[in-house]
């Protein structure tokens, strides 16, 4: 098979593929671990190159030539973001302080996902334990982005994002505490989901603010996003949190005539392409025979500084335990105070120390009732507000991003203007709603052609109402 083939896979048709006989699983592997040799030195996607993925793609091969049931994702091979457990595989959410720290069990999603026959091509790069919106923070240098290798790919998940945009993992799984899915999936031009939260287990995953945290898929189509999302939902007994909303079943509501609310957001604080790309967006779901009409989430503009008190509070908490003396790195000192000292100075990055500060601030006497519990009321508003536009619509869209990827470099010296980055995606976190961001155009930038991503917003487990806007888009698009 040609290079153009491989190119133009998705999920199923690898997996026919595969299944008739007409590439093996073998093959595919090769595809993207030397696509991986070629481009990784540039991008810097790859942090690690499991030793073991021809060996895990012969075992399918071997298994259909037996007449086995190979499973839904017979060797499709993934990218795995570097803060997800896998077995005997260092997981260090590229962080020194956990530079050698090799995982003593699968999260339950890489299970869910090995027994459906996954490939598992290595760990990617990631903001230091998931703190940024650039991959910048990596304690292993930044992952560059391959519509221009002088922007950023977004963050934190952009190894995940990075690795399916410049063909080297068909697809590929990352974290969502703020947009960390939406926000790379958009500047690399790909699909990211981030689920209800409590649809997917956390178990594995090591955590950075536990209440808003979810792992999900990023994929070339929303179809290979669905069947990702369909393979690793569900309840787990190691995840008190999957079992929210589980026995509740999916209203029935009429995927062919949705009532889509259009945020009324700034025009002016957004980028002339994102305020085009709402217009087209607003056409093709029109023509598709979809109710549309403006919505306010009047709450909405305190979700930012909300979100920047709640996840640093519990960024502090989850972090108290990289102490150097159960896991991880240690660096002695004279005694036990020095060794917290020496351990956590040398291996946290700058930007992990300022939300431990931050976090640590936050919650300490005196300020946590002026701060943690009124963000947590805060929270609370938010959360009403989409209640209450959901009585009235059956998805949002807004933008994903202010405008097109950024330049590597250009806010890293400045915490607020990167974190003014997450503006339109923390919402879905503090609410625990489900949002996908799928490709929705490009916009030019000193020769190259960046993408930009359509974000939408569905209620609590309604993850199919995403699907079916996002795949409507989709086809409407190739028609154009």
């Amino acid at each position: 098979m040609d290079k153009e083939f491989f190119k133009n896979l998705t999920i199923k048709k690898a997996v026919n593929a595969i299944k008739s006989g007409d590439i093996t699983a073998l093959e595919l592997t090769r595809y993207y671990l030397n696509n991986i040799k070629e481009k990784n030195g540039e991008i810097n996607a790859y942090l690690r190159i499991f030793a073991d993925a021809e060996e895990q793609a012969k075992k399918i091969d071997e298994k259909i030539k037996s007449g086995e049931d190979a499973g839904a994702l017979a060797g499709i091979p993934f990218a795995i973001k570097d803060n997800i457990l896998i077995k005997g595989k260092i997981a260090s959410a590229s962080s020194k302080i956990l530079e050698n720290y090799k995982a003593t069990y699968d999260a339950t999603v890489i299970k869910k996902l090995r027994d459906e026959g996954a490939v598992f091509l290595g760990a990617v790069n990631m903001d230091e334990f998931a703190m940024g919106g650039s991959t910048e923070n990596s304690a292993f240098g930044p992952t560059k982005n391959p519509h221009d290798p002088k922007r950023v790919p977004g963050g934190s998940s952009g190894g995940s994002a990075a690795a399916v945009a410049a063909d080297m993992a068909l697809a590929s799984l990352g974290s969502d505490t703020g947009g960390s899915i939406r926000q790379p999936a958009s500047f690399c031009g790909e699909v990211g989901l981030k689920p209800t939260y409590g649809r997917i287990s956390r178990s594995g995953l090591i955590a950075m603010a536990s209440s808003l945290d979810q792992i999900g898929p990023i994929t070339k189509t929303t179809e290979d996003a669905e069947i990702i999302f369909n393979i690793i939902k569900g309840e787990d007994p190691l995840d008190a949190t999957t079992s929210l909303g589980h026995s509740v079943s999916e209203p029935q509501t009429n995927l062919k005539k949705l009532k889509i609310g259009i945020l009324n957001y700034d025009k002016n604080a957004v980028a002339p392409e994102i305020n085009e790309m709402i217009e087209k967006s607003i056409e093709i779901f029109k023509k598709n025979g979809h109710e549309i009409s403006e919505v306010a989430l009047p709450y909405l503009k305190y979700s930012l500084p909300c979100y920047y008190i709640i996840m640093p509070a519990e960024v502090s908490s989850n972090l108290a335990r990289l102490d150097g003396v159960k896991y991880g790195l240690l660096k002695e000192g004279e005694n036990l105070l020095e060794d917290y000292l020496k351990t956590r100075g040398a291996g946290f990055g700058k930007e992990t120390k300022r939300r431990i500060m931050t976090g640590t601030y936050v919650l300490s006497s005196g300020y946590y009732d002026a701060f943690y519990a009124k963000a947590q009321e805060v929270r609370n508003l938010i959360k009403k507000d989409f209640e209450n536009i959901f009585k009235e619509v059956d998805a949002i869209i807004m933008p994903t991003t202010t405008g097109p990827a950024f330049k590597l470099g250009e806010k890293i010296g400045d915490p607020i203007k990167m974190y003014l980055e997450d503006i339109f995606t923390v919402s879905a976190n503090l609410s625990e709603v489900p949002a996908i961001s799928i490709p929705a155009g490009f916009a030019e930038r000193g020769g190259s052609k960046l993408p930009l991503g359509l974000q939408i917003i569905a209620p609590h487990f309604r993850e199919d109402i995403l699907f079916s806007l996002g795949k409507q888009f989709e086809n409407a698009k190739i028609k154009v």
